[in-house]
């Protein structure tokens, strides 16, 4: 028991470190990102049924690695100031959630949209293809505020818990990752802030779909998380 004790206390020190020094670094890339210019896998909670109708796969998707995270919050400030031009973790299209009480690995949670094969946030919306849509050029499943009524339909629909659809309770619109599509305040086309901002590189964008439907989570990790001490596998 007192082995046990004393690794625990160690691996909460080294994941204590490593944010501390990213919250540097992330401060950091925020600034750079030049956001204000013209600007665990979670389990699945329902079922698909077959009669729901195939829609086109995504040509972009966010991998992470939860291991690898700080929890430095520059992701999701770095979401929010691209698409709302106000740094505000309420407002963030992606979550980081940190359990105060848990310990490394199970400490932190990257809630993060996996542009899903069969989405079920865009079939069961009642204002489908105006609120809820998908990009028929990139098949980008993201939302049009303007159209959404705030019913959050979307949000009841995901298959994941935590969902992945946020809500802004002062505007009644649900809010989602769009990878950056519709990021008034990021100017870096084509890219996304979330990984631009990640100084432990924690989040990678990809154009190849992971394995299976709920396969994100992916180790990002090279050879010098292990002079950490922190494991590489």
């Amino acid at each position: 028991m007192p082995e046990e004790k004393k690794e625990k206390s160690k691996s909460i020190s080294r994941r204590d470190f490593i944010k501390d020094s990213s919250l540097v670094v992330g401060a950091t890339a925020i600034g750079s990102l030049g956001l204000i210019s013209a600007c665990k896998s979670d389990e699945a909670t329902k079922t698909v049924t077959k009669t729901e109708a195939a829609v086109p796969l995504s040509q972009g998707y966010l991998v992470f690695d939860h291991r690898k995270c700080t929890s430095c919050y520059s992701c999701m400030l770095a979401c929010s100031t691209a698409h709302e031009g106000v740094a505000n973790l309420a407002h963030a299209r992606l979550q980081i959630i940190d359990d105060p009480f848990g310990s490394f690995p199970h400490d932190i949670t990257m809630s993060i949209c996996q542009q899903c094969e069969t989405p079920r946030c865009y079939l069961e919306c009642p204002n489908k293809d105006k609120a809820q849509c998908i990009d028929p050029v990139t098949g980008v499943r993201y939302i049009n505020e303007d159209e959404c009524i705030g019913c959050r339909t979307c949000a009841l629909a995901c298959y994941f818990n935590p969902t992945r659809i946020s809500f802004d309770a002062d505007r009644m619109k649900s809010l989602k990752c769009d990878l950056c599509r519709t990021a008034p305040y990021f100017s870096e086309t084509g890219k996304q802030a979330c990984v631009e901002a990640c100084p432990v590189n924690a989040i990678q964008y990809t154009t190849t779909k992971p394995l299976g439907n709920f396969g994100y989570e992916k180790n990002l990790r090279g050879e010098g998380w292990g002079k950490l001490g922190l494991p590489t596998d």
